[in-house]
């Protein structure tokens, strides 16, 4: 049994969302006269970043929409009580600047254009449908893949199983035909691992936490086709570490 489709991540796997992130965050900060207050560009945008993970735990556990992780980041990330429409117009006027600075990865359509004709493929993030199907438009990618499946939509994010296997129900085809390619070690890689997928995790460079031993791990997409090729679980040589 080979790998007959590919299920990607986005966010710092197909499109730049760190440096997109970065470059937005201290062009708003610069723009709204509040980056003093945080000492460097450096200091708010590791508190931003802090604020946002913390925030969208409490997404995926259920506890916040997507909308309300938003608005609370806003709230903690200022130390100030906002109500929703203050919140909302801080977000959006960060975004704005978010988004011109948004691109792919110089290894991703290169690869698509490789895997093509040989696999088919589809999007699982963990973000909402309204924003990633957007973001792959404006990227000149949406095109690529068969469907777009979003934890905000889905009502259940990565690493749960149920995610993964919603994206391979999408595709109709069993998990064990189904890679999953994303750039978080936990939630994509032994999530998808756990779910049935043939997991492969991104490494980008940028990872400084404790990685799982024995991942599927490859530094750049230009890796994945002779990967999945080959598909390791069946005697190809890997790239396990």
């Amino acid at each position: 049994m080979s790998i007959r489709a590919v299920v990607w991540d986005i966010d710092d796997t197909l499109f730049d969302y760190t440096t997109a992130d970065r470059v937005g965050m201290e062009q708003h900060l610069r723009a709204e006269g509040l980056l003093e207050r945080y000492g460097t560009a450096e200091q708010a945008l590791a508190l931003w970043r802090e604020v946002t993970d913390v925030q969208w735990e409490r997404f995926a556990a259920g506890g916040l929409t997507f909308q309300g992780q938003r608005r609370e980041r806003v709230r903690i990330f200022l130390d100030a009580p906002l109500d929703d429409d203050a919140a909302d117009a801080w977000f959006h006027r960060y975004v704005a600047y978010y988004e011109d600075a948004w691109s792919l990865f110089p290894d991703v359509l290169p690869v698509l254009d490789a895997l093509a004709d040989s696999h088919r493929h589809a999007v699982l993030s963990n973000s909402s449908l309204h924003n990633q199907d957007r973001k792959l438009r404006a990227l000149g990618v949406r095109d690529r893949f068969e469907s777009v499946l979003c934890a905000a939509d889905l009502g259940v994010a990565k690493p749960a199983a149920a995610a993964f296997h919603a994206a391979c129900d999408a595709l109709r085809l069993p998990v064990h035909e189904v890679a999953y390619v994303g750039d978080q070690p936990e939630i994509d890689a032994v999530g998808a691992t756990a779910a049935g997928l043939f997991a492969v995790w991104l490494d980008r460079g940028v990872w400084t936490q404790e990685v799982p031993d024995g991942l599927c791990r490859i530094s750049s997409l230009t890796e994945l086709p002779p990967l999945l090729r080959g598909d390791t679980r069946f005697g190809a040589p890997s790239t396990f570490g």
